[in-house]
């Protein structure tokens, strides 16, 4: 039996430890950066350096990295060892301040859109002290930002920061408004809920497909999939709920606060969700939580699919980001109160929220946008690529009532009497759950869960925290100059909500109903990573982001290229697997089950020509037909792959040919193969089969 509390942050250079290795002037010095986002005294440094590395070698590292996240989509690191030579042919063990705050990794070979040349090499990490360092595997993990050496920033951290710190400023303007001078910081939190696959490490081993890309290319549909809805919150199989129990230890010794284990829909699919966390330290927990989910599938011979969607015909994977605003005086400001009508500073928030998400649905698509999450968006198991709000019944008939001028009266929570006198009665929330949206209100937070799987979350948080601040900074800059300033903010909430309550929408996302209707209001649908990106370079997008500095123009620039050139990248190797796949396993395991099949027609009749072969006739000349289809397919994609380069000077075209041409080949490509997988013997088939991967762990 685990201790749990005793378990918990282990792993981590926490509080505790802190306290315990560090002088207390430092302590108190490196505190107010974590808690107040004060600068870090440089002086302290060493010191700092000094306890991590004592702490560090107590816990049996020898190393340590700078770990940092690209425009890779993952996160990178490069271990430096402790050692240093003492003169005598011996080493000593040091860890300065200097090698603490900094470091020096290669800046061309990461994804950087220009901005660095292949010659160009110097980049630096700079310490994230907000951020908790741990030990994994030997080796002192420490958070840090990632910025070429002319200075912009190529990484998902570091505008991450930027954009908190752009949405307290503004946020502690409105508080002050409302007379909280004790309110000097604002911080954002998440809670990342994250699915996944888990599937037999044989079986992945033997899918190609699978290795390169993270998802099944070719795959017939098993006879059953999820219709029974049988495996959403079923029994967890043994197997299963041993790897969670592993998972579980391993978060907890990493400070993560990991709540939540559950079936998801499909089969094989699960979920684990931690309790919210400052946003930084959430997207850091995030990307640590995907790593430790694969290598602790590894120990049970399983492997961990982060794929949006590795299997077709069933539900993919997201990753839901529930945020929130809290004062440094514990206050959640999306908290309606019992009577949010009568709550304005909450319908202020709320109103600059609605605001947000209206004026800037494009930047909020395009922060999840990824060749996996477009197989995913609008496929009826997550929101579709169009941009709405759910408030819910009650916050709704609030914002009605502000908008027409009369007063609402909420009606609170009404207890509901199951009928069963041993059952206790129920207090009914004031709204529905709408697990269709893509941007949910859920009582103190906003849900949004448009994410993909395998996405970086920074990317959306920096993008909400901006697109919030920036109206709250035009709603400051109203009222600081008004004498009535709660007439005028009442005043302000009305007009925001009547100009931006398209939005708002409390239906069925899912609906053929609902994309009509969000055409006749006038919301983007973005369906495609090319389709949405271009948008960057919109120039209310780009004024957004250089003017509250948290881009420069270079650095969204930078990602516009990196984005696009990546979609085009990923589409490229999935191209060439399944040309791969196709020529050199699949054409000849169906010609030699055709063979076969040929071979006992005559051996039949050559036995008696009364013998019917009729069966045998048509199966070979149906997978005749569809092989010389197949192969036809293959060469049109071929020659296609050939034609993209045509378009590689712009990047933009490039990825849209990749995206409404190399992929529609892969599609035709793919439905003849699984047509044939139906009919060939399994024998001969040469993957294991969606039935044997979906249901064999």
């Amino acid at each position: 039996m685990i201790n749990v509390p005793e378990l918990f942050g282990s792993n981590v250079f926490n509080d505790d430890v802190m306290k315990e290795k560090l002088p207390k002037p430092v302590y108190k010095s490196l505190k107010k950066t974590i808690n107040d986002g004060d600068p870090l005294d440089e002086s302290m440094a060493n010191a700092v350096a000094h306890a991590m590395k004592e702490w560090a070698i107590e816990m049996g590292c020898t190393h340590y990295t700078h770990w940092f996240q690209p425009l890779t989509g993952i996160t990178a690191e490069k271990h430096d060892s402790f050692i240093t030579p003492d003169g005598d042919g011996k080493v000593i063990m040091t860890f300065s301040g200097k090698e603490l705050i900094k470091g020096e990794p290669d800046a061309s070979s990461f994804p950087n859109g220009g901005i660095r040349a292949t010659f160009e090499a110097r980049g630096y990490t700079a310490w994230d002290p907000t951020s908790p360092v741990f030990a994994k595997d030997g080796t002192l993990y420490i958070p840090t930002a990632f910025a070429s050496y002319t200075g912009e920033v190529l990484d998902k951290k570091t505008p991450l920061l930027r954009s908190m710190q752009f949405l307290s400023k503004e946020a502690v303007r409105i508080l002050k408004l409302f007379g909280k001078d004790d309110v000097n910081r604002v911080i954002t939190t998440v809670g990342a809920e994250q699915e996944y696959f888990l599937i037999d490490k044989n079986m992945y081993d033997a899918r190609p497909d699978l290795i390169f890309t993270g998802r099944t290319l070719f795959g017939a549909k098993a006879p059953k999939g999820q219709e029974l809805d049988d495996h959403y919150f079923g029994a967890i199989k043994t197997r299963v709920a041993e790897f969670m129990a592993e998972l579980d230890r391993e978060l907890w010794s990493y400070g993560i606060l990991s709540k939540t284990k559950h079936n998801e829909v499909a089969p094989s699919q699960h979920e684990v969700a931690p309790i919210y966390a400052t946003t930084n330290v959430a997207v850091d927990n995030n990307e640590l939580l995907m790593e430790l989910l694969k290598k602790t599938a590894e120990k049970f011979d399983l492997v961990c699919l982060l794929h949006e969607k590795p299997f077709a015909g069933v539900n993919g994977s997201g990753k839901h980001n529930n945020w929130s605003m809290f004062t440094n005086t514990g206050e959640n400001l999306l908290k309606p109160g019992k009577n949010p009508s009568e709550n304005t500073q909450f319908l202020l928030f709320l109103a600059a929220i609605v605001k947000a998400v209206d004026e800037y649905q494009d930047l909020l698509r395009i922060s999840v946008a990824s060749a996996g999450n477009d197989h995913r968006l609008g496929a009826n198991e997550a929101p579709p690529s169009i941009m709405s709000v759910f408030l819910g019944d009650d916050l709704t008939a609030v914002v009605d009532s502000i908008e027409i001028g009369e007063e609402h009266e909420s009606e609170g929570k009404v207890t509901m009497d199951l009928g069963v006198e041993v059952l206790p009665s129920l207090k009914k929330d004031t709204t529905d759950r709408n697990r269709t949206s893509p941007f949910a209100f859920t009582g103190n937070r906003f849900e949004f869960r448009m994410l993909g799987s395998s996405v970086n979350v920074a990317t959306p948080n920096t993008v909400l925290n901006t697109i919030v601040a920036e109206e709250l900074k035009e709603f400051a800059d109203q009222l600081e100059k008004v004498k009535d300033f709660k007439r005028a903010a009442k005043r302000l909430i009305v007009r925001t909500f009547k100009k931006h309550d398209r939005i708002i929408f409390n239906g069925d996302n899912y609906s053929e109903d609902w994309v009509h209707e969000a055409e006749r209001r006038g919301l983007l649908n973005l369906k495609s990573v090319p389709m949405a990106v271009k948008h960057y370079l919109d120039e209310k997008n780009i004024r957004l982001f250089t003017e509250n500095g948290v881009f420069t123009r270079e650095e969204l620039m930078a990602r516009y290229e990196v984005d696009l050139e990546t979609y085009a990248k990923l589409i490229n190797i999935e191209a060439h697997t399944m040309l791969d796949m196709a020529k050199k396993d699949i054409i000849p395991a169906v010609t030699a089950y055709v063979k076969e099949l040929t071979d006992t027609a005559l051996a039949k009749k050559a036995l008696s020509a009364d013998i019917p072969v009729v069966l045998e006739t048509e199966l070979i000349t149906d997978l005749s037909q569809k092989l010389v289809c197949f192969s036809n397919k293959i060469t049109e994609l071929e020659n296609d792959l050939i034609k993209a380069g045509e378009f590689e000077s712009d990047i933009q075209e490039y990825a849209d040919f990749y995206c409404d041409t190399v992929f529609a080949d892969m599609q035709a490509l793919r439905a003849i193969c699984d047509d044939m997988e139906t009919e060939t013997a399994s024998d001969y088939w040469p993957y294991p089969s969606y039935g044997e991967m979906l249901f064999g762990v």
